[in-house]
């Protein structure tokens, strides 16, 4: 391909300094190519780890325990993972004490994922710091945003919801199975829908817990 034919260098191409700046503010980059040499060799280490980490045995928990420690910037005492899990880095995301996750957790934290204490989460929770334009042609220029992602202590995210860029969930909150939490939440709220909105504020001397399903009117 002549240089008259081949396609233009993207205006998201930066150095590493300011690519990693731009991993956390929601401006738009472009993750790979040269000079980013580390930044795809953290990625590929960091699914090396979660390879590692899906292979073990559920009768070996030290071994687990020890490669979530090397995989995640922080991990706390008496956290667990049920495999599989996955992650676009695992060295962008910080994992509280006392926190449970349910089989198929995917973290996708080009930006920091923030997780608090005695989070829980269900089957196939998907936290997503990253996405693309909306505009074909910008999107055809390999740039991409990401924005922290932020879960506080002892909140509850149900199987199969989705939380999207940028997003913090309040302390205490409980996000419904099949979410997709596109704005903040606050703290002691109970939020559910696609996209997902406030149901009821959660009582905190409330003993709720198994209610029976009732039936929906046709």
């Amino acid at each position: 391909m002549d240089a008259s034919s081949s396609p233009p260098r993207s205006p998201y191409v930066f150095d590493e300094a300011e690519t990693r700046r731009r991993l956390s503010t929601g401006e738009l980059y472009t993750d790979f190519g040269p000079g980013l040499e580390a930044l795809e060799e953290e990625r590929v280490r960091g699914k090396e780890l979660v390879e590692r980490f899906n292979a073990t045995s559920v009768r070996d928990p030290g071994a687990r325990t020890a490669i979530a420690r090397e995989l995640f910037a922080s991990f706390g005492e008496h956290a667990w993972l049920e495999a599989p899990i996955y992650c676009a880095y695992g060295s962008h995301t910080t994992i509280g004490e006392g926190c449970w996750f349910n089989t198929g957790a995917t973290l996708i934290d080009d930006a920091e994922i923030r997780i608090g204490a005695r989070v829980l989460f269900g089957p196939h929770v998907t936290i997503a710091t990253a996405g693309h334009p909306l505009a074909p042609a910008l999107r055809s220029t390999a740039g991409q945003f990401s924005a922290v992602v932020t879960i506080e202590d002892e909140v509850w995210v149900g199987a199969n919801a989705t939380i999207l860029p940028g997003v913090t969930i309040g302390r205490g909150s409980v996000v419904a199975a099949g979410a997709v939490v596109t704005r903040s939440v606050p703290p002691m709220y109970v939020v559910g829908g696609v996209p997902a909105r406030i149901i009821r504020a959660i009582d905190p001397d409330e003993q709720t817990a198994y209610r029976e399903p009732g039936t929906l009117e046709p």
